[in-house]
């Protein structure tokens, strides 16, 4: 098992081996992406935060997930055209893996004990069982595009709801206070 969330091994959206450690130091935005979903359009603010905070010391880490209503169907490198075509995306992309279930990644795995409950979510969740959607329970993820913040330190220092938007002040100053620390 591995003893940091540094540790566990990832994979680029090119097919290259990774881990946070490649990015250690740095404060993390995760966040499980799609490019089939009404939040799709976050990329957009997504590319705009890093653009504006990476100088500071954020990365922001896509991780393609075809969890929910199978909104992300595409290959890797169909993925990697989408988001580079469609939204300018240069922050980096991983190959697309399992954020709930039985086959969830190991890195949601450890994210998900780290912060157990996403902030903000009743709402969201309240939207998507209303539509007839069923929704995992309160620990799991709820849906496409919900952020994990990691500090500078590899702490899981926030968790958000996945309408909150990129340029939302709950993750916005969540992000500058990590950048501060």
């Amino acid at each position: 098992m591995a003893t940091s969330i540094y540790d566990i091994p990832l994979t680029r959206i090119d097919g290259t081996p990774a881990t946070l450690a490649d990015y250690r130091g740095k404060v993390l935005l995760i966040v499980n992406v799609a490019s089939k979903c009404g939040l799709t359009k976050q990329y957009e603010g997504l590319q705009k935060l890093y653009d504006e905070k990476k100088d500071q010391g954020l990365e922001i880490l896509g991780f393609p997930a075809n969890n929910f209503k199978e909104q992300e169907p595409g290959s890797n490198e169909e993925i990697a055209s989408f988001c580079s075509l469609n939204y300018g995306v240069t922050f980096p992309l991983f190959q697309k893996i399992s954020v709930t279930g039985e086959d969830r990644h190991p890195l949601y795995d450890a994210l998900i004990a780290a912060q157990p409950k996403a902030q903000d979510t009743d709402a969201f969740r309240k939207r998507l069982t209303d539509l007839g959607i069923p929704v995992g329970g309160e620990n799991d993820v709820l849906w496409n595009f919900e952020k994990f913040v990691v500090g500078r330190d590899g702490t899981v220092v926030a968790r958000l709801s996945p309408d909150i938007s990129p340029d939302d002040a709950r993750l916005t100053d969540a992000i500058d206070k990590a950048l501060k620390a």
